[in-house]
């Protein structure tokens, strides 16, 4: 028994920051940045009173109504993120209390970019051992919330947004998810894209508040060569696993980090980019969200057919990446 995507559902926030609203606060400029990342705008959600929670709920409400079942039918949700409301209880509780889903477990993830590839596999594996008939899977990520807006390496990359998917058993043989490759390396990965305070390592304090330790720092050279060879090989190594090539693979959904990583990753499947799923200039990186709002905007967009192929890659901090063969039923 596989695990197969039944319903697909997004959000995000109304506002939208664009780099020239960048240019007013940073030493930066519009043109710089479309040409180095691809990114023209991104959502914010200012509001202080609406965490990630709030996010993943409404991605919640959207899945049960177009799904057309009720809260109770939910056996598990999983919530990958990494800016969880708190870092206990986790979001996922919250988003089961918000919908009442009495009869759901659920816990938070953690993998950062990778988190939904992460969560969606973990889904699958409670599907196809019998113990759940429906598990959704949300990624979400209010990137706003831990971002440092004097830090022109990372403020110009993030959006906040929310996506997630309603995973149920496959309704035929050779459909649904296929195939899983998923890889860690911290020995390598653990110093160069992080949020160094707010754990047991570096408790809150006045000198972390005061060093700008609660924000997220990236070694954008050593996290951009990373990604590049990470994605690109595990995107090929798929193809390889399941006889996939580019005149059979209909999408590549990629994590929307950087322009030049997708193309990168295109290039070594072989494939065009009429064949990759790309809204980074609209939403910029919105971590765990990004590839959920790839496919539910696929899904939206009539793009997803029965038999559709679809690889889904992602590189995150961990470092953590990894890639997905799914057969859209």
């Amino acid at each position: 028994m596989k695990a197969a995507i039944t319903t697909t559902a997004k959000y995000l926030p109304e506002e939208v920051m664009s780099n020239l609203d960048l240019e007013r606060i940073l030493d930066t400029n519009d043109e710089w940045i479309r040409a180095r990342t691809g990114i023209r705008e991104r959502r914010i959600l200012r509001d202080t009173e609406k965490p990630t929670s709030f996010m993943c709920t409404e991605v919640a409400k959207t899945l049960l109504e177009k799904r057309g079942i009720s809260a109770d039918e939910i056996d598990l949700i999983i919530v990958a993120t990494m800016s969880p409301d708190m870092v206990f209880p986790a979001t996922a509780c919250l988003v089961q209390g918000n919908i009442q889903a009495k009869n759901a477990w659920g816990f938070d993830l953690s993998a950062a970019c990778s988190g939904f590839l992460y969560g969606l596999h973990t889904g699958a594996q409670f599907i196809e051992s019998g113990n759940c008939k429906k598990v959704m899977v949300i990624g979400a990520d209010k990137m706003s919330a831990i971002l440092d807006y004097t830090d022109r390496s990372t403020a110009i990359l993030f959006g906040d947004g929310a996506a997630g998917v309603i995973l149920e058993p496959a309704s035929e043989e050779g459909y649904g998810v296929l195939d899983v490759r998923l890889y860690a390396d911290g020995a390598n990965g653990r110093n160069h894209l992080l949020m160094p305070a707010g754990g047991s390592l570096h408790p809150a304090s006045h000198e972390t508040v005061d060093n700008h330790m609660h924000f997220i720092k990236q070694d954008g050279k050593q996290v951009f060569k990373a990604a590049v060879m990470a994605m690109a090989d595990v995107a090929e190594e798929i193809m390889q696993r399941n006889n996939l090539t580019a005149d059979t693979i209909d999408y590549l959904v990629p994590h929307q980090a950087n322009q030049r990583i997708i193309q990168a990753t295109a290039d070594r499947m072989g494939i065009t980019m009429e064949k990759v799923m790309m809204n980074i200039e609209y939403y910029g990186n919105t971590t765990a969200a990004t590839v959920p709002i790839c496919l539910a905007e696929l899904d939206e967009q009539g793009k997803l057919h029965h038999g559709s192929n679809l690889v889904l890659a992602s590189f995150g901090a961990g470092y953590t990446w990894g890639a997905i063969y799914i057969k859209w039923q």
